[in-house]
């Protein structure tokens, strides 16, 4: 059977200072995408039946009406 040698790794190249900016900004990008997904608060006053607006039915005194 022949045997896989891994590869030695290669040295890392020093970056430019407008390499390492762009990396800050986007690590900073990121940090506040992950901040404005996390979880929030259930909406208070929602019937828990489907969307209206995403599903065009909207009951009104147990009626749906469609516009």
């Amino acid at each position: 059977m022949l045997e896989v040698k891994p590869k030695p790794a290669s040295p890392k190249k020093a970056l430019s200072p407008a390499a390492e900016r762009a990396l800050a900004e986007a690590a900073g990008r990121r940090a506040e995408r992950d901040r404005a997904a996390a979880p929030r608060p259930p909406e208070s006053g929602h019937s828990g039946k489907l969307d209206p607006v995403r599903y065009g039915d909207w009951e009104i005194n147990g009626i749906a009406t469609d516009f």
